[in-house]
């Protein structure tokens, strides 16, 4: 299995922000990185997150829109 590249707490932050968009996402429990993406495991379901998204939020969160969170909520499968 690859090393992960991606900050943990990154994608722990992204689920933070979306909890005001899904409040039923509920907090991180692992996830398995893809070529082109991240799937997170929740204590409410599933999330899949582009890499690039993930990198944004470590390196410059504030670019990240509440539109686009919004939109990346919707994404949530429980």
């Amino acid at each position: 299995m690859p090393k992960s590249n991606l900050p943990t707490y990154a994608i722990v932050e992204l689920l933070i922000r979306l909890e005001k968009h899904n409040p039923t996402i509920g907090g991180y429990k692992n996830h398995t990185e893809f070529d082109t993406g991240v799937i997170v495991k929740t204590s409410g379901g599933s999330i899949e997150f582009t890499k690039e998204l993930v990198e944004q939020q470590f390196h410059d969160p504030e670019k990240i829109t509440e539109k686009e969170l919004a939109q990346t909520a919707l994404l949530f499968k429980n």
